[in-house]
């Protein structure tokens, strides 16, 4: 068992009294904050240049393998397969959606539910929030969420539902899922820094954010400004990444969609954000509206074929099919 103190960023080799009072003025007191973040952000905090940024995340990454945290610079491919055999899931509260992502929601991942409006992707989160504090037994991680709301859609009455249908105190489950709202992308940025406090405090291993793109969107506007977009939206995306990967946590977002005016044939529906986005997220789930049911898509991923299912929304949030009509 790792020793809190053991993580306090002045342990990192080469780490002085003045940069660790740097990263303390920053709120970054744990080594796996601080490799939540890239050598080009580590730099600006800092004040120092990349290669010096660099070395120190070098040394950070170290520092961890040493305590046990995190593997080596190479492993064997069966344990790699081993603990990829030892990931933890959440159910999304529909065995047809489990089932199309393989067990449920990935720990350790980055999972992307994109459509249009009224396609269940926010429906997909509140059921979310409510279903990773179910015991592991039933498919949950017993465990609390961070939820960062950019369109202003959290409702903690549906919460109340959702964990009423899944016999869950009301009550208990709204103390377990922390909300921030953002609102501009700087703002969005801020919070994601503060996500680890409450991975560490309160117990969370599950982030979610809906949606990533709004504010992106609404701040850069016209070709312009396309690149700075990018170039910030791929540093956003790189952090939610390595918070994931670091922390053990599941990370979800939902993301917007555009027509493709150049599409003659086929659903010219497309993701907002580009090939960043797409490369960034490692599961990317496509929803569309059937009628009261909806349809998802795996349409990437590392090792899923290319599948659909069909789920639909009831009072208890996510379910089957069947278990709507019954309603």
């Amino acid at each position: 068992m790792v020793e809190e103190d053991e993580l306090d960023v002045e342990n990192i080799d080469g780490v002085g009294p003045v940069t660790r009072d740097k990263l303390y003025a920053a709120g970054i007191y744990d080594i796996r904050q601080l490799l939540t973040l890239g050598p080009v952000e580590l730099s600006e905090l800092l004040g120092v240049n990349y290669d010096k940024a660099v070395d120190i995340s070098n040394r950070s990454r170290q520092k961890l393998t040493e305590l046990g945290l995190m593997g080596g610079q190479f492993a064997l491919a069966s344990d790699v397969l081993k603990h990829r055999m030892s990931i933890e899931r959440i159910t999304t509260g529909s065995n047809n959606l489990d089932n199309l992502l393989g067990g449920g929601i990935e720990v350790e991942a980055l999972t992307e539910f994109y459509g249009e409006f009224g396609s269940g992707k926010t429906q997909i989160c509140h059921t979310l929030c409510v279903t990773v504090q179910l015991p592991k037994e039933k498919k949950g991680l017993g465990a609390g969420a961070v939820y960062i709301d950019t369109e202003n859609t959290f409702r903690p009455e549906r919460i109340v539902a959702i964990a009423e249908h899944r016999e869950i105190s009301p009550d208990e489950a709204l103390k377990r899922i922390f909300v921030g709202k953002a609102y501009n992308t700087s703002h969005q940025e801020l919070l994601t820094r503060e996500i680890s406090n409450y991975i560490e405090k309160e117990g969370c291993k599950l982030v979610i954010i809906d949606s990533a793109m709004t504010h992106f969107r609404s701040e850069f506007l016209g070709r312009g400004t396309l690149a700075d977009r990018q170039q910030r939206l791929n540093r956003y995306l790189h952090t939610l990444v390595r918070l994931a990967e670091i922390y053990h946590v599941a990370v979800v977002i939902t993301n917007q969609v555009q027509a493709a005016p150049d599409t003659f044939f086929g659903d010219p529906t497309r993701p907002s954000g580009g090939h960043i986005m797409g490369h960034s997220s490692t599961y990317r789930i496509y929803l569309r509206k059937s009628g009261k049911n909806r349809i998802a898509r795996i349409v990437d991923s590392p090792y899923h074929a290319e599948a659909d299912t069909i789920f639909t929304l009831t009072d208890k949030g996510v379910a089957d099919p069947e278990e709507g009509s019954k309603r």
